[in-house]
């Protein structure tokens, strides 16, 4: 999945898959992950966040969507 850079100090990619609503996640430490069933207004929210990392704490990992370490 191609991701895009992005302004954070905690998130350095993020990658969206709209077929699948597959989120991936590169942090700054390298580690990526891969969250199911994100949809498409998530990720615009999270390209669109003030503060991404906390977006993505809110409003991924607190609803609990799938997720899977892939590196």
């Amino acid at each position: 999945m191609q991701r895009i850079p992005v302004a954070s100090t905690n998130l350095a990619s993020v990658g969206y898959e709209s077929n699948s609503g597959t989120l991936e996640v590169q942090f700054r430490n390298g580690s990526t992950y891969q969250y199911a069933g994100v949809p498409e207004a998530v990720f615009s929210g999270l390209m669109n966040a003030a503060s991404k990392g906390r977006y993505l704490d809110v409003f991924v990992k607190k609803v609990g969507y799938p997720v899977v370490r892939i590196a």
